[in-house]
């Protein structure tokens, strides 16, 4: 399948490719099948595809869990190696166009003080809540490069 249809297929189509990249044909073997496995897994137990009710959690523990993507991700790379170059052709737009906007920007609001703030908590969330769509989104896509049942909207359906 190429590349640029993978992400348009998993609604992620904000994701920019190069030239090159657009229409690269891109097919996983088994290391890349594993990366995708760990890194669904950790996606799945965190807040960045399971809802935060607005009476519950705490924003910054969020942003951590958001940003915990990178070293998690990092990890996966260095652990599985070279062999993992087509899941890396997703992960790696995924985490510096998808989630770098939203960690950049609550990280510097977090330490200027928007979690003292009501209405900039709020605001969080919504962001948050439109992020975690598109790792939901993102989630479902791991799940078939590992192929695997999916399960990310397993607590969410009949809601």
């Amino acid at each position: 399948m190429k590349l640029n249809k993978m992400f348009k297929n998993a609604g992620l189509e904000k994701i920019k490719l190069g030239p090159k990249w657009l229409s690269a044909e891109i097919s996983f073997k088994t290391p890349d099948r594993d990366a995708a496995w760990e890194l669904y897994i950790e996606m799945l137990t965190r807040i960045i595809t399971q809802p935060l009710p607005v009476e519950a959690g705490d924003e910054k523990t969020a942003l951590d869990s958001v940003y915990s993507l990178f070293p998690t991700s990092r990890e996966i790379f260095r652990r599985r190696g070279r062999g993992t170059i087509q899941f890396s052709k997703i992960a790696v737009p995924v985490l510096n166009q998808v989630v770098r906007p939203f960690t950049a920007k609550w990280h510097k609001e977090s330490l200027a003080g928007a979690f003292d703030n009501e209405v900039r908590r709020k605001e969080f969330r919504e962001e948050l809540a439109v992020l975690q769509d598109e790792l939901r989104n993102y989630n479902r896509m791991l799940a078939k490069i590992a192929g695997v049942e999916d399960l990310t909207d397993l607590e969410q359906e009949g809601e």
